[in-house]
Parts: structure tokens; C-alpha cells; sequence
């Protein structure tokens, strides 16, 4: 009986995901078709904030945000979370007011609908391409200029493992220093309880919770200092799943 359950709320999930995705696609278009390069980002992503909101509700999901107060809404900032379910998503949108793109994998625009947006909204990166990564950094790097934060999960993939965190990636640690810019930490814990990342349809309803560390200042900081910064965030993110999961288990 209770397979049938978690089966049905899966295909429910499932359902509603697709008919909230062609609600908010329409408005997506109009953005990117008439507002400009440094206003349709802030547009889409109140847009994307409003879908994350409708689908949590939907799903019967509670979050809960914390240390707000760390990022500032008029800051510009590099983004770093770590990743081990597509609950990530919605509540990255949910934690952060400020606007921001992801760096996402190039794959992923080639789906229906969500591709364009993924296209439009995202800086998208083929992984071992040197030449398309090359071009992604620079859209990075842009983006920021443009007052606009970048968003990077540095395990580069979700993490299906029993590790705390998978290794980081470079990337998004030699953007922070090379731009001089903030880089914020959110650490996302129980978004694989409620949908595991091997499993789209194995949905629950329950409670997230997203927790920001303070900012990293990188002002002063230069390539030699990669490794250290990569570290420190590591830290803070394990320090925080630690400290949640000793909790749980009270």
C-alpha cells in the first residue's frame, strides 16, 4: 500500500511539474524577448523564486532559511552550495533574492521548454570541451560586471555517494579570486531524503532547511591562495551537515 503511495505522489509531482513548467514558460519568453540583457535576468529569476514557491506548496514541502541576514540584497557575490538532489534547484531560488545565474552543463539545453530557459537564464559549459569552458568563464565573468551573481555547485555533479561532499572543482574559486568578488556559502541538507537523486519519481513531503555561512572576502586574495579558499569552504559546508545530522539524530 504504501509503494502505491509514494508511487502516486511521484507521478502527482511529476504532473504538476510539467503544468507549472508550461504556466511559467510563457513568461520566461516575454522576458528574454523584450527586456534587456541586465534587466531580464533580475525578471526571470522573481519568476523563478514565484515557481520554486507554487511547487513547494504543491509538493507539500516546508523550508526553512537560515542566516538571511549574511547576504546582502544589494551585493554581487559567487554562489557556491552543494548539490545532491533536484530539490536543489527550486530551493537555491528559495535562499537567495539576489539575482544570480548558474553554471549549468550544456546537456541539459537540449530539454523541451526548460532547455530555452536553461539557455537563456543559465552560462552553460561543456564539460571537457577547454575551448567552451574557456567561453563560460568569460560569460561568468561578464555576468558579474553586470551586477549579476554566479552560481556554482564546485562537486560539478550531484553527489550519489555516502560522502558528505564530493572533491570541489577549481572553477568557481578562481572566478571569486580573479574578480576579487565575495564568495557566500549555502549549505542544503535533507533534499536527498526527501527525492533521491537516483530515483525523480521518489518524492516525499517533509522539511529542507538552507543555511548560510558567512561571506568569504577574496579582496587580496591571488591564484596561490585556490587551494586554501577551496578548503575553508569545505569545511564550512561539512561543519554545517555535521551539525544538522547530529542533530537529527537526537
Amino acid at each position: 500500500y504504501m509503494k502505491v503511495l509514494k508511487i502516486a505522489f511521484g507521478l502527482y509531482a511529476a504532473i504538476v511539474f510539467f503544468i507549472t513548467l508550461l504556466c511559467v514558460f510563457p513568461l520566461y519568453f516575454i522576458v528574454f524577448l523584450f527586456f534587456s540583457e541586465r534587466k531580464s535576468p533580475v525578471i526571470a529569476h522573481n519568476i523563478s523564486r514565484f515557481w520554486a514557491l507554487v511547487l513547494f506548496r504543491s509538493f507539500f514541502i516546508r523550508y526553512k532559511i537560515i542566516n538571511e541576514d549574511f547576504i546582502s540584497d544589494k551585493g554581487t557575490y559567487v554562489f557556491v552550495a552543494n548539490h545532491r538532489s533536484m530539490l536543489d534547484i527550486p530551493l537555491y531560488a528559495r535562499a537567495c533574492s539576489n539575482t544570480f545565474r548558474f553554471l549549468s552543463k550544456a546537456e541539459l539545453t537540449k530539454i523541451p521548454l526548460l532547455g530555452y530557459v536553461i539557455r537563456k537564464l543559465y552560462v552553460t559549459v561543456k564539460r571537457g570541451d577547454k575551448k567552451d569552458r574557456q567561453k563560460s568563464i568569460e560569460a561568468m565573468r561578464k555576468t558579474l560586471e553586470l551586477d549579476i551573481s554566479i552560481f556554482i555547485c564546485p562537486e560539478g555533479t550531484r553527489n550519489f555517494t555516502n560522502q558528505l561532499l564530493l572533491p570541489f572543482k577549481d572553477g568557481a574559486f578562481r572566478l571569486a579570486i580573479a574578480t576579487q568578488t565575495p564568495l557566500a556559502v549555502l549549505t542544503v541538507i535533507n533534499t536527498d531524503v526527501l527525492l533521491s537523486p537516483e530515483s525523480p519519481l521518489a518524492l516525499r513531503p517533509g522539511k529542507l532547511i538552507a543555511e548560510w555561512s558567512k561571506p568569504i572576502d577574496t579582496k587580496g586574495m591571488t591564484e596561490n591562495d585556490v587551494d586554501s579558499l577551496k578548503q575553508q569552504t569545505a569545511n564550512l559546508m561539512k561543519e554545517t551537515l555535521t551539525r544538522h545530522l547530529m542533530s537529527a539524530q537526537k
